[in-house]
């Protein structure tokens, strides 16, 4: 039974609980991390898709875990090559531009965190911001409704980091020099990828917008997606590639490659627009200026714990870092938790979520544009406070929550160590796939579509349907909020034992979370905290999601009759990507739910 800190009973154990505690003691142990107790193997429910007892990839000295198996490869091979974690990393995330252009991009921009063998830690931030002459109401028509223009086209985009983050981290932590490390993207850009399934399905899906912004000419040759087996050349990214690797950050930021971005803006705009009506016409607002201007963050990494177990991870402008340890404090106020699977788990993690999303949606934002209140949401004494309110046999709505104010996808993460043990967490993004849909004639690239992450009407869902508050309105040269969450764990011994992070929204807050929970509270191995059932719950909708599947009849039935309205999905939409120590080396693997893979040594 589980109990919260302060001595009180959850209730008597159903007996669905009693058959799965049952099912854990007699599941036979797998013995995959250094030190502490074993790991156990992870029962599923009969109808989950995804089994239990797979093994991830492992590797004795180093691990790269990403969506392409392309980009690990390339990290890898900069790591044979004498780099460190930062220089694989990097090698990653240019790689991701060629291999993996549905998230992968010079055209967004991403969040990364470091570790370092010595125990030194960083955090950078590369978020995009919006550009200079952004105002609040620039996706409101004269209507008063909310346009697609922070969604599709060239007004979608804010200022892109991800040149400069990457040129940076590699400037301050990087041990080889730029050209050798963006050598991999380089070269598969220029002598091309062969397309696999999975891209060519992706360029297949959203063909309409690539081929309405003018990426047609190089992702459909002949007007379809190239077929699984075919060479994918990029020619123009490869060229931008290679002037970033000669010229550094000031290669993108300045001269042709800003000179195309600005013109391609311009494109499209129907003349005499008034000033004030341009963005919710489609007319890009940025500019040469706003490129030359841009800038990544140093910022002091989050450090939070959970049950001896310490968490470092990105702070505002990201999201991430504070909710998912917001989440583990409100956990950490019971003994332990439910078993795995049973109404009363799922009932507690989804209560969790809901009061820290209640908090992320009205507090957070830009730490440059508003006073984020950091201390206190990531404090134990809080998190205490807010277990309190869970009621342990009924949904609270959300509404009803203390905090809650009416104000109120598509991304990557990869996952680096090296033999030194160093480590880096690093996700990076174009918000939707391939973004605004914009390309960059003769820069080979697309822009992202991150204005939405703005709260465009306070009070009205996003793209992923998050209701936000003032805070995160559009303001120039501010960063939007984000739900990116690159975390590294370490063990009670101050050992890494995961570095991890995902793609899918605000999804990507709760599934790393929950990886991080199954690894320690259910003791999974990294396949099945990976592979097992996840759920979802952002306080508005009001809704607790679920993977079909994941849960079974009676757990359902119970969570109904707490008061929860469910909704089941194919999949929660987030992916994520991790690596963990084990005795021996290191396991690592990108989501079963997608298409990436780890490579390591």
């Amino acid at each position: 039974m589980l109990k919260r800190s302060d001595t009180s009973l959850l209730r008597v154990a159903t007996p669905q609980t009693v058959i799965t505690l049952i099912l854990v003691a007699c599941a036979p142990s797998v013995q995959t991390t250094t030190g502490g107790p074993p790991r156990a193997a992870a029962v599923f429910p009969s109808g989950w898709h995804y089994p239990s007892g797979k093994s991830a990839t492992f590797a004795e000295r180093a691990m790269v875990a990403s969506g392409s198996r392309l980009a690990s490869e390339a990290g890898v091979e900069i790591l044979r090559a004498g780099g460190n974690a930062v220089d694989a990393a990097v090698a990653v995330g240019f790689a991701l531009a060629v291999a993996y252009p549905e998230a992968g991009n010079i055209g967004g921009g991403g969040f990364m965190v470091i570790r370092l063998a010595d125990g030194r830690t960083a955090a950078l931030d590369y978020r995009e911001v919006a550009p200079g002459a952004a105002y609040r109401e620039m996706y409101i028509d004269s209507a008063g409704q909310l346009t697609k223009a922070g969604l599709i086209g060239r007004a979608a985009s804010g200022v892109p980091g991800a040149v400069a983050g990457l040129t940076e981290a590699l400037a301050r932590y990087g041990s080889l020099p730029l050209d050798k490390v963006m050598a991999p993207a380089i070269r598969m850009a220029a002598e091309g990828i062969e397309v696999d399934s999975a891209l060519s399905a992706s360029i297949g899906g959203k063909a309409a917008i690539i081929r309405e912004f003018g990426g047609g000419r190089v992702f459909l040759p002949g007007g379809s997606a190239p077929a699984p087996g075919t060479r994918l050349v990029q020619s123009e990214l490869a060229e931008t590639l290679r002037l970033i690797a000669t010229e550094g950050a000031s290669g993108f930021y300045r001269g042709r490659v800003a000179e195309m971005i600005a013109a391609e803006m311009q494109r499209g705009c129907p003349p005499g627009v008034a000033e004030r009506r341009r963005a919710s016409n489609g007319c890009g607002l940025m500019t040469t200026r706003d490129l030359e201007q841009y800038k990544p963050a140093w910022r002091t990494p989050l450090h939070t714990t959970y049950r001896g177990y310490s968490l470092i991870s990105m702070p505002p402008s990201s999201s991430g870092g504070i909710t998912v340890g917001e989440s583990l404090n409100i956990l950490e106020g019971f003994q332990g938790l439910p078993p795995f699977g049973s109404a009363e788990q799922v009932h507690v993690v989804a209560s969790a979520f809901q009061r820290a999303f209640v908090d992320r949606n009205s507090k957070l934002a830009d730490p440059a544009f508003a006073t984020v209140p950091v201390e206190q949401l990531t404090s134990k004494s809080y998190g205490l406070q807010l277990q309190k309110t869970i009621s342990l046999d009924r949904h609270t709505p959300t509404t009803e929550l203390p905090n809650y104010s009416s104000e109120g996808m598509e991304t990557t993460h990869y996952s680096v160590v090296d033999a030194q043990g160093n480590a880096v967490a690093t996700t990076t993004t174009l918000n939707e796939l391939y973004g605004s849909g914009v390309w960059i004639p003769g820069g080979g690239f697309f822009m992202n579509d991150e204005m939405d992450d703005f709260t465009s009407q306070p009070g009205k869902p996003n793209l992923f349907g998050l209701i936000q508050g003032e805070r995160n309105a559009i303001a120039p040269r501010k960063r939007m909020l984000s739900a990116m969450s690159p975390t590294i764990v370490l063990d009670p011994r101050g050992k890494v034992l995961l570095v991890l992070g995902g793609r899918g929204g605000p999804r990507i807050i709760t599934s790393t979370a929950q990886v991080i929970l199954n690894v320690i509270d259910n003791r999974m191995t990294l396949s099945d905290a990976m592979s097992a059932p996840r759920i979802h719950h952002q306080a508005l909708p009001d809704t607790l999601r679920y993977e079909n599947g994941g849960l079974d009849a009676a757990a359902l039935e119970r969570l109904k009759a707490m008061g929860y309205a469910v909704q089941g999905l194919r999949n929660i939409g987030a992916s994520v990507v991790a690596i963990m120590r084990v005795r021996g080396g290191w396991e690592g693997m990108d989501d079963p739910r997608s298409t990436g893979a780890a490579v390591g040594y």
